[in-house]
């Protein structure tokens, strides 16, 4: 894993390819800035030629100056604002794009290690913090930025003693913007993890919200929730609590000044040293550098959050996968073969290191084959799939996918040869067609109901309200288990692919059920080479080979009938399924 880059280096990347957009923006920051600041010699020029001498045409003339000068002000501020803003929305728009897609890339064990919540509050949080920076924050930063600079250049050029004296109060405006600054920043980035551990819990939550009201766990829940509804306040509250002495403790500092300055002033201007309109231009700049560096201070905090969560964004981006494809990788045979082979495979989980998945495995399936593999939990099962699916790496042996090792091909392409059908069916809150069509997004909608009367459903989806228009909800709710597992059936039937994975599809169904479902996993298997994992071994007696691992080795080997009468595990394990 690489290093996270700087956030200011990121959000310069997202802007780079908008840059005629930013140059707008700036070119009309620059004239807004400039126009504010004339506006001060305008005010210098009606009091002291308008009003002190007393010339009412040069007064209209001046004011009407001034009125021009407030009209460039307002489209340069039209500009500036409509470009920072759109710059705000695109670029956001483009990160969560960028983040999405890089999620995509990265192997299950990275979100294993990860919480889903943790995520989804990167993606929509952290973003909305960048948004509201690139959009706003940033844009009044630099404008504040400007003026600063500009009025305290007029400053001078209208009393060098004045400005001296104003001076002299900086490093009590700055010391404070630094000291509470960082506070602030750290405060941030630890709001935004309490965001996370929220968004942790109400996904956990509304996920099992049938088991959570089956135990009666509501009120438990409704406690723990609101610890860390507490512990977020708590931050938060601390966080607001710093960036409001920040900002009081400024305009303290900076107000106060100009008030002893306009002492100062008034009683140079009572001896003849300057005009009013000089104080008057000398205090309009003043309070114009007194509200930059305000509103810079208040800005702050905002730009402290989002360089946090540009920081926790970059952490994602920064992740590298272990599995990548080789920089030449070799092609698979066209057409497939279909043929399997572990030679001599060993792996640890890197969380469990001190434990193999498995050990000296080794195993061939034939094109065409049915291969079982049984064992107690633990044995190894899931983690043959997890490797021929290339989510991991053996540390030792080689996997072969007809004849090629499947670390020198494109995972990608090892992955189209392979259908999966998970014991858990994933159902996406989408129509029936499209669930099916996930496999396979060209597929025509004859092809999807042709799969789907192969997988025995087309009788149950031409009974839901819109047929296969029918949105399933999220993770299929408004399906049975049976239901579900024929959709994701039918997904496998519609990808076609030569090797089928298939982890028990009838564990946790009724008796109706698991034959509807054996039916269209017997045409599913149907002349494809299939590896399963069994859990009940009455649904593997007719698989052309049985496999048993304990351990992470093979134990034993053969068929039912041959394993029941060894007296080995496959005969324990069938005596206890069978006698119960």
């Amino acid at each position: 894993m690489t290093e996270p880059t700087r956030p200011g280096r990121t959000l310069a990347a997202l802007l780079l390819p908008y840059r005629r957009r930013v140059a707008y923006a700036g070119i009309a920051l620059v004239i807004a800035a400039a126009a504010m600041l004339a506006v001060g010699q305008g005010l210098r020029a009606v009091i002291d030629q308008g009003f002190s001498a007393g010339d009412p045409a040069w007064l209209d003339r001046t004011l009407a100056a001034m009125f021009g000068v407030i009209v460039v002000l307002a489209a340069a501020t039209f500009v500036r604002f409509y470009n920072v803003s759109w710059l705000g929305e695109r670029v956001t728009a483009d990160l969560r794009q960028k983040v999405f897609d890089h999620l995509l890339s990265l192997p299950p064990s990275w979100f294993e290690a990860g919480r889903t919540g943790d995520v989804i509050s990167r993606l929509t949080s952290d973003t909305a913090q960048i948004e509201s920076v690139i959009g706003s924050s940033l844009s009044i930063a630099l404008r504040n930025t400007l003026l600063l600079i500009g009025g305290l250049i007029m400053m001078f050029s209208t009393s060098l003693k004045l400005t001296l004296l104003t001076l002299i109060g900086v490093p009590l405006v700055i010391a404070p913007i630094i000291f509470y600054g960082r506070k602030v920043r750290r405060l941030a980035r630890e709001s935004q993890d309490r965001i996370a551990d929220l968004g942790n819990r109400i996904d956990e939550t509304i996920h099992e919200i049938r088991l959570v009201q089956a135990y009666g766990h509501e009120d438990l829940d409704r406690r723990d929730f609101g610890r860390l509804i507490a512990r977020s306040f708590d931050t938060a509250t601390r966080r607001i609590r710093n960036r409001s002495i920040l900002v009081a403790a400024v305009m303290l500092l900076v107000f106060g000044a100009i008030a002893f300055i306009l002492w100062i002033g008034g009683h140079d201007v009572l001896q003849g040293r300057i005009t009013a309109g000089q104080l008057s231009a000398f205090v309009f700049y003043a309070a114009l550098v007194a509200g930059s560096i305000g509103a810079l201070s208040e800005v702050w905090g905002d730009l402290q959050r989002a360089a946090g969560a540009t920081e926790r964004l970059t952490e994602i981006l920064a992740a590298r996968p272990d599995i990548v494809a080789p920089a030449r990788p070799l092609p698979l045979p066209d057409p497939a073969i279909g043929t399997i082979a572990f030679e001599s495979v060993s792996f640890h989980y890197p969380t469990r290191p001190d434990t193999a998945a498995l050990s000296d495995f080794d195993l061939v399936v034939a094109p065409g084959e049915t291969v079982a593999l049984v064992g107690p939990s633990g044995a190894g099962k899931s983690t043959v799939f997890q490797l021929l699916l290339r989510f991991y790496d053996p540390e030792r042996g080689v996997l072969r996918l007809d004849g090629v090792p499947i670390a020198q091909a494109d995972p990608a392409a090892v992955r189209s040869r392979i259908a999966l059908v998970p014991q858990e069916p994933v159902i996406f809150a989408a129509s029936v067609t499209d669930n099916v069509r996930y496999a396979r997004p060209d597929a025509t909608d004859a092809q999807v109901k042709r799969a789907c009367e192969d997988a025995w459903a087309d009788e149950f989806i031409c009974k839901l309200p819109q047929g296969y228009d029918t949105d399933l909800g999220e993770r299929g709710v408004r399906l049975s288990g049976g239901q579900r597992q024929r959709i994701a059936i039918a997904r496998a039937i519609l990808a076609d692919r030569p090797i089928l994975l298939l982890d028990e599809a009838t564990s946790a169904l009724d008796a109706e059920s698991e034959r509807m479902v054996q039916q269209a996993l017997e045409r599913l298997m149907a002349g494809r080479s299939t590896l399963v994992i069994a859990h009940r071994l009455a649904t593997v007696q007719k698989a052309d080979r049985i496999i048993v691992l304990d351990g992470g080795r093979v134990v034993e080997t053969g068929s039912h009938a041959e394993l029941v009468t060894r007296d080995g595990l496959y005969a324990h394990l069938a005596k206890l399924q069978f006698a119960a």
